[in-house]
């Protein structure tokens, strides 16, 4: 009896072992687990596998040379599971990354419908009364204009009129980004969009195309506040400005009572009461009546905006001619405006991102 099969030359198994090594069963991303599973069968597989089709013939084999040949052979079919193995774990990586399995490993069946209807977001509260505010304006001829968060002194303070000991520019008002002047450029969070304001009229002067100019300037801004239910140390605005030839201040009040009937209704009552501002002159804030019966009188006046005519210095600043032009200016809060509408009572509910909340609109 021999050592070896007649027909069994350690050249066929080396020949086998080559093959296996350098066989390449995940070229084709789309076909490697029908061709790994080839390979199996082919070599492993318990009927027709060519490697379990060696062991069959150890009885060939004499007794002193069955153990080296048995050697040969396991160490063969170790090749052969290695590779399969190899090429399983090649195949996984790839599906994973094109999103074919789950976190567990698991196929997924991409072509599957959903089990759950997939959940529909909303736009935010603030962004919803914010395209409302600019679809308003907009309708009234507004453009809208933008501005950067990160302000100069001269932009958000110096050419609106904030004089060098303005309470504004304090350090406990403002979130200043380097040293306030005369210590530092003043580099601060803007806030208010006032600064857009001044961009925009200093570009028009620059490029000659104004004035005339009638624009709004939404935003978020920034100010150092305690957080309360009243209070934030960010929120946003919308600020506006017309400056034109022979703009008076019955112009402003006829442009603010028609957005505040196309934002709370027609029936809504409003009055105008002096105040002051640095950039305007005269100044007034704006209140609507809010009907509530629990109490007294039915309902409490709320302020709603600023406003006035833009102070000839802040024309002259910017560059334009303020024997010629007039202008009128106004500002008010995204989130007053929003709790007013929607009856909310908390400011910090708008930056909670408490799902139960915004689910409500």
């Amino acid at each position: 009896m021999s050592t070896a099969p007649d027909n069994l030359p350690d050249a066929l198994i080396a020949a086998l072992h080559d093959e296996i090594a350098a066989a390449d069963l995940v070229s084709n991303p789309e076909t490697a687990a029908d061709a790994i599973e080839a390979a199996r069968v082919d070599w492993l597989g318990r009927k027709s596998g060519r490697v379990t089709a060696l062991f069959g013939r150890m009885k060939d084999v004499a007794p002193e040379g069955r153990r080296a040949f048995g050697q040969q052979l396991n160490g063969l079919k170790q090749a052969a599971e290695a590779k399969l193995a190899e090429a399983q774990d090649a195949l996984k990586a790839t599906e994973q990354a094109a999103g074919a399995l789950d976190a567990k490993g698991r196929r997924l069946d991409l072509t599957l419908p959903g089990r759950f209807p997939a959940p529909h977001g909303s736009i935010h509260p603030l962004t919803q009364t914010r395209m409302e505010i600019e679809a308003i304006f907009a309708g009234f001829g507004f453009g809208v204009a933008e501005g950067p968060e990160i302000e100069d002194d001269w932009h958000n303070f110096s050419a609106l009129n904030f004089g060098p000991e303005h309470p504004a520019r304090d350090m406990q008002d403002t979130f200043f980004v380097d040293a306030p002047p005369p210590n530092g450029p003043g580099t601060v969070l803007r806030t208010h969009t006032s600064p857009v304001q001044v961009r925009v009229m200093e570009h028009a002067v620059t490029k000659g195309t104004g004035p005339p100019i009638r624009m709004i300037a939404p935003g978020r801004v920034f100010r150092n506040e305690r957080i309360t239910y009243k209070s934030y140390c960010l929120f946003h605005q919308v600020e506006g400005l017309v400056v034109d030839e022979s703009v008076t201040f019955a112009d402003l009040k006829e442009i603010l009572v028609r957005f505040a009937e196309a934002l709370f209704g027609g029936d809504v009552r409003m009055r105008f009461r002096p105040s002051f501002f640095p950039f305007t002159e005269p100044s007034a804030e704006v209140d609507i009546w809010w009907a509530d019966d629990s109490l007294p009188g039915g309902g409490r006046w709320m302020e709603i905006l600023g406003c006035g005519m833009v102070d000839p210095n802040v024309l002259t600043n910017v560059g334009i001619d303020a024997e010629r032009y007039t202008g009128y200016a106004f500002g008010m809060g995204i989130e007053r405006m929003c709790m007013l509408k929607h009856g909310i009572g908390d400011i910090r509910l708008f930056y909670e991102n408490d799902v139960r909340f915004l689910q409500q609109f």
